[in-house]
């Protein structure tokens, strides 16, 4: 499977195509991910367990949202129970990819504990507070600890982020899914970018109306996922529903590119073929209109005549049976219907002499 490395400008363009699958099926896309915050909302009742449950199980609920997204993508109705579809089919390998994805978060949260030190870890897990003489030095480890964090957390959700629709999608093994879905994000890291600064501008506005705007964010964001792995590992641009196909396009505006465009009527005239003659179709370069019509209609008399020719009935010379003459034997000037005819004239003819 090819990785194709695209332009800056897709980043942006990821988004518009997922927000145009948002479109297709609006009320559905709100239940969806209404439905799998509720699980989530649920399983935090139990403190920590919830959470690495949610974790192991997420790549299967992205799974079938993607699922979802291909029927979109196909005019086919995208349906609650795509979010469910994954546990069917490749539940064990999604769940694979959510437990690598844990041990990672765990080994993160293990070293940028290490970084911040005892006070950093009293102050998030006890909810500790620091004299102001120590402050300092704990907001110093505090930044030095986050900024490990994110270095570490951005190559984690780079090998999550097409894992699943790489398992669910081509059926590879999940840890080579986490490996190409790595490297198709590093090689195309400069649209991912772009990608990631909108996201985080977007998200600042959905945030401001109370929140109201991640109704439509939250499902812009899987479609926008969706049209990426197509984009990425398919070669299929992402295409929105104000683009026209070329049936859509009127036919003066067809351009065979096989054929040189007739630059004046001289070349016209010069055609001698009759199959030439009758292909001849563009004169928006012709400087006289009437030239090009004596062209086609002198094709027209070939034509004729040629039909013609093909259709006149001749006797065969052994048995006079009317034939066309393009079906029939020529041989030293006289027309036969069949060659055992031919030969039994010429048997005729020698046995005479």
């Amino acid at each position: 499977m090819e990785i194709h490395q695209l332009n800056a400008k897709q980043g942006w363009q990821w988004i518009i195509s997922g927000f145009h699958l948002f479109r297709k099926a609006p009320l559905v896309w709100v239940l969806a991910c209404f439905t799998m915050l509720l699980i989530a909302a649920t399983l935090t009742i139990m403190p920590l367990l919830g959470q690495f449950i949610f974790t192991l199980i997420s790549p299967v609920f992205l799974a079938g949202i993607m699922l979802g997204c291909k029927e979109l993508d196909q005019d086919k109705p995208f349906e609650l129970v795509h979010l469910f579809a994954a546990f069917k089919t490749h539940a064990k390998p999604l769940i694979t990819i959510g437990g690598i994805y844990l041990l990672g978060q765990v080994l993160i949260v293990g070293i940028v504990m290490m970084i911040g030190g005892s006070m950093m870890a009293d102050m998030l897990l006890y909810g500790k507070r620091v004299d102001e003489s120590e402050l300092m030095g704990v907001m110093d480890n505090i930044l030095t600890a986050s900024l490990v964090a994110i270095l570490l957390s951005i190559p984690l959700l780079m090998a999550a982020w097409f894992s699943p629709l790489l398992v669910v999608f081509h059926n590879i093994p999940p840890v080579i899914a986490m490996q190409r879905s790595f490297f198709s994000c590093l090689r195309n890291f400069i649209p991912f970018q772009l990608y990631g600064i909108t996201l985080i501008i977007l998200t600042i506005l959905a945030l401001m109306p109370y929140g109201l705007g991640l109704i439509i964010l939250i499902p812009t964001v899987f479609g926008s996922i969706y049209v990426s792995y197509k984009d990425i590992f398919l070669g299929e641009s992402p295409k929105t529903e104000n683009e026209k196909s070329p049936d859509d396009y009127t036919k003066a505006t067809w351009i065979n590119t096989n054929e040189e465009p007739i630059k004046d009527v001289e070349d016209v005239a010069v055609v001698k073929d009759m199959k030439d003659v009758e292909d001849v179709e563009d004169v928006d370069n012709a400087k006289d209109v009437k030239d090009v019509a004596d062209v086609k209609k002198e094709a027209n008399v070939i034509k004729e005549s040629t039909v013609k020719k093909d259709i006149v009935q001749i006797a065969c010379a052994h048995c006079d049976v009317q034939l066309p003459r393009a079906d029939a034997i020529l041989n030293m000037g006289k027309y036969f219907c069949s060659e055992e005819h031919r030969q039994q004239y010429q048997s005729e003819e020698q046995s005479e002499k």
